[in-house]
């Protein structure tokens, strides 16, 4: 590669004539051969025939370019340079012309099976946006820019699937970083990994995002049931420790206020059943105590 960027293989500018300006001198040319061969005189014809083949010369150097298009120019197989300026433009009739698109492309990774850094299978897929950045790199480094981009995609994508975790565990550091939960710092990662990979191609990665994400069917059961067997143990951790927080307000109030005397059992006994009121499922059914606590 060093030797090749010492070759000089790289995209640079170069000077080609204003189209309009060449349209008005072919016209002005044209104008000159129909007016001689009208006039018919002796002196013309070696004039005639230089103008003749003026004209063709001129007419076959022109050549169009949009906006965010760009031509490269080759001679006989040896890069000249490129031209980036929209318009008509014009270059000698024997220097090849081969226009490429510079404006941004999409291309939609198709959803893959990998595994994450757990060894989970999982199904991921994304969409790149990209754009030709440097045009002879793009013609000359590599066979198919293009093919190469989707080549290089779905290995970067592959690649990073594989440093995060699908979903964090039971025993987990809160700042991990995972698929699900960290699908902006993924993309980024991706972003990063694609443009060092295409940067061979004279491509530029605009943008990389997550467009699937989802574990492997053979797994999907049972990890949504463990899903929801956390989101369980989650509410009903958040359930008791609300209504201890409701319980020991309850006692204290009571305290207070000097609504009720309770000694260790009556005390025990309230907090049983207050919290088997607030953890309950269902709704508690009131039954009424006529005896007492004690035989």
């Amino acid at each position: 590669m060093t030797e090749y960027r010492k070759d000089g293989n790289y995209e640079r500018p170069i000077l080609t004539m204003n189209g309009i300006a060449m349209l008005l001198l072919l016209l002005a040319m044209i104008a000159a051969e129909g007016l001689g061969i009208v006039a018919m005189r002796g002196g013309f014809a070696r004039i005639a025939i230089f103008l003749g083949v003026a004209i063709v010369f001129v007419a076959a150097g022109f050549y169009m370019l949009q906006p965010n298009e760009a031509a490269v120019i080759t001679l006989f197989g040896s890069y000249l340079g490129t031209d980036r300026a929209p318009g008509l433009r014009w270059t000698l009739p024997w220097n090849t012309r081969r226009r490429l698109s510079l404006r941004a492309r999409n291309h939609n990774i198709d959803t893959l099976k990998v595994n994450d850094k757990r060894g989970n299978p999982v199904e991921i897929a994304a969409v790149v946006v990209w754009r030709v950045a440097d045009t002879a790199q793009a013609l000359f480094d590599v066979e198919d820019f293009e093919h190469f981009v989707k080549v290089q995609s779905e290995s970067a994508l592959r690649h990073v699937a594989t440093g995060y975790n699908y979903d964090t565990g039971e025993e987990h550091d809160p700042h991990e970083v995972t698929l699900r939960a960290g699908a902006e710092i993924v993309a980024d990662a991706l972003r990063a990994e694609l443009q060092a990979r295409v940067q061979l191609a004279g491509v530029k990665i605009e943008e990389a995002k997550l467009t699937h994400l989802a574990y492997a069917p053979e797994i999907a059961g049972a990890m949504l049931r463990r899903q929801q067997a956390e989101a369980v143990i989650a509410a009903r951790a958040k359930i008791v420790t609300g209504a201890v927080s409701m319980v020991e307000m309850a006692l204290k109030s009571l305290s207070e206020k000097n609504v009720v005397e309770l000694d260790d059992e009556r005390r025990a006994a309230m907090v049983s059943n207050l919290m088997v009121v607030l953890c309950s499922d269902r709704d508690a059914q009131p039954v009424v105590n006529t005896g007492t606590l004690y035989n």
